[in-house]
């Protein structure tokens, strides 16, 4: 027995040398590229990290929040927050005209079609009723019944418990992308479309309070801008407000020469009742946009459809009156201003990502909570930052999943295509393997040519 296994060890022993001496083979003559991505960062803070950890609100703003929260007293707070909270999260686009009436038609054909088949005399009239009284009746079931919202000041309360936090948590996230691949932008404007309780001042003052100079908030809700306007306050109207120089409307500026430069619009999209309106106010904050637009909706199906749009808009159609010139270029999340490949598989997911947080306390909610969200960076500056050459950045749309030795990424590429790449520091280089393994969802990593290895198990295939 002995024997048997000292002679196991010796085979073992040999294998080992001639995988070794295989390697040393196939390396010298297939060396593994050279890059310097990291430019001279550690593998856990490489250039394509960009999430952040645990997020809190602004000490200054959550005093404020339950201060406001505390002297409202709205009966059922908790539970018409997780309502609104809930219905928010379900909402889909209001369905267009042209839509409805396509969908009318095509039901009025098969129903007449059913009819037909059954022969007879009929009075054609009397059907003709039948027929279009059973289109309104289905079409009255199947739609989206999409209403608008009208934020009073109690509600504005309630919306404030239910997403403040997880909206300053989304948009932090999104802004993050610009700060860390652009440390040079200092922005001194800020337009900020359907401000709401004003959430976004506070997130790019975190990043840029010390270049901004005017930060101008359009909501058409009256209450929500006081609200906001307290919030700034610390909820009293005698301090100084914690950010100066912001600017509160209802109304858009009216000159389209004006522009600021950073524009955002965070769960705004939703709020549009047509395809035909978020257009318009998409290529309207466009042609305000000097330098970045930032649009963030929920990380449903139906928000980043909305964003699909969107980017759609902005990359294709031409606007008949430009006052500038520089094209449209997509900066975040996507690698490519190709179709999204989530939009071409017959099972649509949507691209989304997710921020930790604490949201406000209030009885039962736990420390911590998970925003889902989607978002899009467009920019006049031209593409994204020239690329290191001989590296290209992906984006993680999915957990990283480690294992021994190697990590699954789930990635969309800037061929664009979806990808489910295997990596390894044998494959793909030591230093390439530990920014993979350091990475997290909604990172960029960096994708070299592959050394061709026969004796390796590495995978890369197209979902």
């Amino acid at each position: 027995m002995a024997l048997r296994s000292y002679g196991a060890c010796v085979l073992c022993q040999k294998v080992s040398v001639v995988r070794m001496i295989y390697r040393g083979v196939n390396e010298a003559a297939h060396p593994q590229p050279q890059v310097d991505f990291l430019k001279g960062q550690i593998h856990k803070k490489h250039p394509g990290v960009t999430n952040l950890k645990n997020l809190r609100l602004p000490e200054e703003l959550q005093m404020a929040a339950r201060s406001i929260i505390r002297g409202a007293q709205v009966n059922r707070l908790t539970e018409r927050a997780q309502s609104l909270t809930n219905f928010l999260w379900s909402r889909k686009r209001a369905v267009d005209s042209p839509t409805l009436r396509k969908k009318a038609v095509s039901l009025e054909r098969q129903l007449w079609e059913k009819a037909m088949e059954k022969r007879g005399d009929v009075d054609e009239q009397a059907l003709a009723d039948r027929i279009r009284t059973r289109v309104f009746s289905e079409l009255r079931r199947s739609t989206y019944h999409w209403t608008p919202m009208k934020y009073d000041e109690e509600l504005g309360v309630v919306y404030m418990a239910a997403r403040m936090a997880g909206c300053y948590a989304a948009v932090r996230r999104a802004m993050n992308e610009i700060k860390k691949r652009d440390p040079s932008f200092a922005p001194h404007s800020l337009l900020d479309f359907g401000s709401g309780l004003g959430t976004v001042v506070w997130a790019s003052h975190s990043y840029w309070g010390d270049t901004l100079k005017e930060m101008v908030c359009v909501d058409s809700s009256g209450p929500m801008n006081i609200l906001a306007e307290r919030l700034l306050k610390g909820d009293d109207e005698q301090a100084e407000p914690h950010i100066k120089h912001v600017y509160f409307r209802q109304f858009l500026p009216v000159s389209p020469k004006v522009q600021f430069d950073l524009v955002v619009a965070a769960f705004t999209l939703s709020e549009l009742p047509s395809v035909k309106e978020r257009e318009d106010v998409v290529l309207t904050l466009w042609r305000k946009t000097s330098s970045y637009l930032v649009l963030v909706e929920n990380g449903t199906r139906e928000g980043h459809q909305m964003l699909m749009e969107a980017r759609d808009t902005l990359l294709t159609k031409q606007e008949q009156t430009l006052h500038d010139t520089r094209a449209a270029s997509v900066f975040a999340p996507c690698p490519h201003e190709a179709m999204c490949p989530k939009l071409a598989v017959e099972h649509v997911t949507p691209c989304n990502f997710r921020q930790l947080y604490q949201p406000l306390p209030k009885p039962g909610h736990s420390d911590q909570a998970v925003e889902m969200f989607s978002y899009l960076i467009l920019t006049r500056t031209g593409p994204a930052e020239a690329e290191t050459e001989g590296v290209n950045w992906a984006r993680l749309i999915a957990p990283v999943q480690r294992r021994t030795r190697h990590v699954h990424c789930r990635l969309c590429s800037p061929d664009g295509q979806l990808q489910h790449l295997v990596v390894t520091a044998r494959k793909h280089s030591r230093d390439i393997y530990r920014c993979a393994r350091s990475s997290d969802w909604g990172d960029q990593v960096p994708i070299i040519p592959e050394v061709d290895d026969v004796d390796d198990d590495i995978q890369t295939d197209s979902e």
